[in-house]
């Protein structure tokens, strides 16, 4: 029976891949989170992965606090590049195989049509700069991992856009949201469910793949999507990013081709308003 490792186990993705579980009985699951394995302590991190020995490793662990980021460069670089350098390291010499999930904010935002694996990264803000230095130490340190790309990821665990917007639409008469930062959703269920498909398909071919759910939309649009579904009454207005000013600055334009991930594992990708919609009807079930 193959162990597979999770980090940032109590995390969204990490929460998510805890319910599959159950599902996928013929993996030996171990769950860490910070207080089972530190991925802050470098020097210590290869022997912890050698206690737990694992055969796969889902790396869903970051410091994903993208405006506290640009204060907190040293902890992002732990968190986002140093360790998974070690974890690179530790699963190529142990012939352990490797997903790290990464970010859309490794790219600027220039572009004007979707991004595929192969297009140029060249991130703005400080949680973009860690993640790309981790997916290249990634792939220097274990060419033969996989790395995949998501975007503006919720779920019914831990907080998130639609948590929060559900909860304000509920309590106020009318809210602002930016509506030139263009790109597409994730329901992490859907995220976790394309990694197992991966992970059970009969080929492993190690590269960048990209995950998000269908659809090119504004966080705007998401929001109104979230009003629709969850019938709150609450007045949406678009405004540009310049009038929300943020420590980080956000990609204008980080839509992602899915092709690449859908044409060689054979990964299902949902329809974002059908993944939201499973989502917010799962919370109004917990609420």
């Amino acid at each position: 029976m193959k162990k597979i490792l999770i980090t940032g186990g109590n995390g969204q993705l990490g929460s998510e891949l805890r319910l599959l579980s159950k599902v996928y009985t013929q993996f030996e699951w171990v769950f860490t989170d910070y207080q089972e394995l530190d991925l802050c302590d470098l020097e210590n991190l290869e022997i912890e992965l050698s206690n737990i020995n694992p055969r796969i490793i889902i790396n869903c662990a970051a410091h994903t606090a993208v405006d506290k980021a640009e204060s907190e460069f040293e902890l992002s670089d732990i968190l986002n590049h140093q360790s998974v350098a070690v974890l690179a390291k530790w699963s190529h010499a142990n012939d352990c195989q490797l997903i790290h999930v990464s970010t859309d904010y490794v790219f600027d935002g220039t572009a004007s049509t979707a991004l595929t694996e192969t297009a140029q990264p060249n991130p703005i803000n400080v949680y973009g700069v860690t993640k790309l230095a981790g997916e290249q130490a990634c792939l220097r340190e274990n060419p033969n991992a996989i790395i995949i790309r998501t975007s503006w990821v919720y779920s019914s665990f831990g907080n998130n856009f639609v948590k929060t917007m559900s909860r304000l639409m509920q309590e106020r008469d009318s809210l602002n949201v930016v509506n030139d930062q263009i790109g597409s959703p994730t329901y992490a269920a859907d995220l976790a469910q394309a990694i197992m498909t991966i992970l059970t398909h009969n080929t492993w071919q190690a590269g960048i793949y990209n995950f998000s759910n269908e659809g090119e939309i504004s966080w705007c649009q998401f929001a109104l999507a979230i009003q629709e579904i969850g019938q709150f009454d609450c007045n949406i207005s678009g405004i540009p990013s310049s009038a929300y000013p943020t420590p980080a600055k956000r990609p204008q334009y980080s839509l992602l081709d899915k092709t690449k991930i859908k044409t060689i594992f054979g990964v299902a990708v949902p329809e974002y308003k059908e993944s939201l919609r499973r989502c917010m009807e799962l919370l109004m079930i917990t609420n």
